[in-house]
Order: structure tokens, then sequence, then C-alpha cells
């Protein structure tokens, strides 16, 4: 499941190294280029409303591989756009269909037993972290030697051999929803009105996969600028930096596990907050461009990591339409952050980019902090030790953060 739930996710991501190559062929502006995110991240989104709630009415294996063999199509689709409304329709139809990760995720979260759930969620998500991470830098690999096209092609000869074994290899699983396609999508909407757990948690992931958007959206125009002038195997290989979110999302799940979700989301907040700062020096000091990454998609992930966790606890019997619920306002913020940030990096540069990821994540520490009012129980009985190191590492990541805004004045 880790491996599909990685490849699966891969589709998404293929294109973030190779937008300034696709600008000059297709004569794009950088605003229309990052379109490209932006368009794969709505098309995901609405993959996330309409098809991940049947997972809870139909049979999961059938479903998975029914999607996975139309994801492929759609790849192909993309590599042999002649132009940017196909190419647009390709990255769309490729965002819908590749919902398969996040139909995989609750299936794992099903089949584990409670007092393991958290781990294995990670595991299950650790696979998803390489797969973005290995989709750029084996896109970015592959269009050098043969050019972006051959990219969407061997995509999609590999999604139509994960087909054939997931099929194998899937056990059988049917949906115990017991309603019809319109009722479930009601029923997903009323989730929302009716969890409050799950609100707060889809609005902080939605900030957060959000501040996620904003950089990836707009690293490939900096580092193929005049600053590095990097080639796309060069952009496609830096995103290997953000390795460390697998390492979070194995953390996050021990930790969540264990009952510590509102910690660990709070020091992954401003650890997010803090990485744009070091992100802002990263225009002339390669050093900190990568550590800001890596501290980036760390606390990206462990924020995520926490969120699932919880959600994932309130009703087990709607597992797949908690994950719809949470999941489109997660990727809605991914597309709000992408669109942005080719709008702001047009007009404002690379400066304009870190002030925008800032003040998303400023709002994260805000809304943290808010919702954990009607949990100060739990925090009462932290550990003083947890206590100090959660205050060390706000209290470090506010003055960098600080420091980087006052670089901007």
């Amino acid at each position: 499941m880790s491996v599909a739930v990685g490849l699966c996710v891969a589709a998404n991501y293929y294109a973030q190294p190779l937008l300034d190559t696709i600008a000059q062929e297709l004569r794009l502006s950088s605003s229309a280029a990052a379109l490209v995110v932006t368009v794969a991240q709505v098309g995901y989104a609405l993959g996330l409303v309409f098809v991940l709630p049947l997972g809870d009415l139909l049979e999961r294996r059938r479903l998975v591989c029914v999607l996975t063999l139309a994801t492929a199509a759609s790849l192909a689709l993309t590599a042999a756009a002649p132009n940017t409304g196909l190419l647009l329709a390709g990255t769309a139809l490729t965002g819908l269909l590749s919902v398969t990760a996040q139909v995989l995720v609750p299936f794992a979260a099903d089949l584990a037993p409670p007092e393991q759930r958290g781990r294995i969620v990670g595991t299950v998500m650790s696979g998803l972290v390489l797969g973005m991470l290995l989709a750029r830098t084996v896109s970015g690999a592959l269009a050098e030697i043969a050019g972006w096209r051959t990219v969407y092609w061997a995509a999609a000869l590999v999604m139509l051999a994960l087909t054939a074994a997931l099929d194998r290899r899937l056990p059988r699983h049917q949906g115990t929803a017991g309603l019809r396609y319109a009722q479930l999508l009601c029923s997903t909407a009323r989730l929302l009105r009716m969890e409050p757990v799950l609100r707060t948690r889809a609005a902080i992931g939605l900030l957060a996969f959000s501040c996620f958007g904003v950089l990836w959206a707009s690293l490939a125009f900096l580092l193929a600028g005049p600053g590095y002038g990097w080639s796309d195997s060069d952009i496609g290989l830096l995103g290997l930096a953000g390795a460390a979110g697998a390492v979070a999302a194995q953390l996050a799940g021990r930790l969540a596990d264990r009952g510590r979700t509102t910690l660990t989301t709070g020091a992954c907040a401003f650890l997010l907050l803090g990485s744009w700062g070091l992100l802002l020096l990263g225009a002339h000091h390669l050093s900190a461009l990568i550590t800001g990454i890596v501290l980036l998609d760390l606390a990206h992930q462990g924020v995520h990591i926490s969120n699932q966790s919880l959600i994932y606890a309130l009703r087990p019997e709607v597992r797949g339409r908690l994950t719809s619920a949470y999941m489109t306002c997660y990727f809605t913020g991914g597309a709000l952050g992408s669109a942005l940030a080719g709008v702001v990096y047009s007009r404002a540069g690379w400066d304009g980019v870190c002030t925008l990821g800032a003040a998303l994540a400023m709002l994260l520490c805000v809304l943290w902090a808010a919702s954990t009012r009607w949990m100060r129980e739990r925090w009462r009985r932290q550990s003083d030790a947890a206590a100090v190191l959660s205050a060390t590492l706000m209290g470090g990541s506010v003055l960098v953060a600080g420091a980087s805004l006052v670089r901007l004045a």
C-alpha cells in the first residue's frame, strides 16, 4: 500500500521541476505555467469530493484498479498534448483520478489495530512523501535526457503495471455505507458541520498545504533564473532535500499513538513559520535554501499526520467520507497556494513568495493556538520537559520568522 500510494500521488508532481521547460516550449508566462500545478490540485480536490466517498460504498480493490487504469490514460493524454488546453485537461484528469492514494490510506487504517493505527498510517504516508519527492527527481532527470513528454509516457506505463499488481495483491473489502451516491455526498458535507475536530483540522491542513504549494510552485522559477541557472535535472534533485518529510510522517504517527497530537501540531506549525526565514535567505545561499526546504517538508508532514490520526479516530465506520472532507480542504489549500505563488512571483519575485508563505504559516499558528482552548486539560497533563521543548521550538521559530519579515520591510 505504501508503494502504491507513492506511485499514485507522484502523478500530480512530475510537472513541478519542469515548469520552466514547459513554459518555454508552449510559450507561457510563469503565472500561466504555474496553472499546471494549480489545475492538478483542483482536479485532485474534485476527486476527493466526488470519487473518494465511493470507498465507503463500493468494493475497494475494484475501485482502486479502475482509478489507476484511468490515471494511466490521463497521463498518456498529457504526454501527447499539442497545446496548453489539452495539457491542462490531461493534468486535471490525472489529479481527479489519482485520488487512489487517499482511498488506500483509510483502507490501511481500517485494517490496522487501534493501538497501531498512527504508526501504520505514518508508514503508508511515508510512501506518499517519498512518491512526491522522487517524482520531482525522476521527472527532472528523465526530462534532461529525453524531454518532458517522455516523463508522462513512462508514468503511464508504470500506472498500467501498478494496476496489475494491485489487482493481484490487495484484499477484497466491501464498503458498508448502505447509501445512494447522492446521499453519500450529502453525508460527507454533514460531517464537516457535525464534527468540530474535523472542521478545525481541515482548516489547519488547508493552511499547511498552502505553504507547501507556495514553495513548490515557485521554486523552479527561482532555480532556473539568473541567480542559480539550474537545469531540470538539477531542480529535480533538490526535491530529495524534502526526504525529512518521510521521517516526520513516521515520528508524528508514533507520537499520535501516544496522544501527543496537539503538541506535535503546535511545534510543527511554528517550525513551518520559521522555515520561511531560511527560504528567504535561500535566494542567494544554497545551504539556507536546502535547510528551509527540509524544515518546511518536515513541519508540513508532521501537521498532516497529526491531523489524520485525530480524524480517523472520530468515527471508524465513515473513514472514507472523513478523509474526503478533510482532504478536499487540504488540497484546496495546495491549489490556492500554488495559484497565489505564480501571481506573486511574477510581480514581487522570491521575496514576495516568502512573505506570502510566512503570512499563511502565521495564520496556521494563530488557528492552532485558538484551537487548543478546548483542549487545555490535555495540555495541563503534558510533562514539564515537553512544555519547555515546545516553548523553545516556538520561540526560536518566531525569532527566525521575525528576522525575515524585518529584512523584507
